[in-house]
């Protein structure tokens, strides 16, 4: 699988396996996707560029690092990307956000957009995409082939859990956009859902069914 960057820390794998249980409460689950973005959002962002700034210590004046260029975007994409975004922008509150609303036709398993608010000048900003499964890849896939139409250039994908068949359905159409992701599952079942996986994220974000 090229082009993808498990982040395996233990904390995280730790916390995925509790998601991952049926008997997690709501509550509890939504909780542990924040805290999970939180350590995510550090593997992702850690080649930011950086410049420095003169600024002054209560002990003296210093040439400091700071973030270079234009604030960041997080996209999320709707609903489920949500549990991803609150906890990055815990870190990084600063960061520019852009809404997807895809949702999965049960039946194709094809997105079917209905929502797209995006920052004007995206084309100059780098692009964090998240939404936690990635499965078909079919959502992934059209809220970057959404992005790019609006000239965004420099993007990443993040998830909690990834399919194999996700990956590689993902890495044909953008092979120029790097993949991070918790976990690499099995496979996929008939009806497109990661296995063993953690079932559907947003339902069990939101207690829905």
């Amino acid at each position: 699988m090229n082009n993808i960057t498990v982040v395996d820390h233990p904390l995280i794998q730790h916390k995925l396996t509790i998601m991952r249980d049926q008997e997690t409460s709501t509550a509890s689950f939504r909780r542990l996707l924040r805290e999970i973005a939180h350590l995510l959002c550090y593997e992702v962002t850690r080649d930011l560029q950086l410049e420095t700034k003169t600024i002054r210590t209560p002990m003296e004046e210093m040439q400091a690092p700071t973030l270079k260029g234009k604030k960041l975007v997080f996209a999320s994409i709707l609903r489920a990307g949500n549990g991803l975004l609150e906890g990055m922008l815990d870190l990084v509150p600063a960061a520019r956000v852009a809404h997807i609303g895809l949702y999965r036709d049960h039946d194709t398993l094809q997105p079917v957009e209905y929502y797209f608010k995006a920052p004007s000048d995206i084309a100059d900003r780098f692009i964090i995409v998240v939404d936690p499964m990635l499965a078909t890849a079919n959502s992934a896939i059209a809220a970057i082939d959404r992005l790019k139409g609006r000239g965004a250039n420099n993007l990443r994908f993040l998830c909690l859990l990834a399919a194999p068949e996700g990956i590689a359905a993902f890495n044909k159409a953008h092979p120029d956009v790097p993949v991070f992701t918790a976990a690499v599952d099995s496979h996929l079942n008939d009806k497109g859902y990661i296995v063993p996986g953690l079932g559907d994220a947003g339902d069990r974000m939101y207690g829905t069914r």
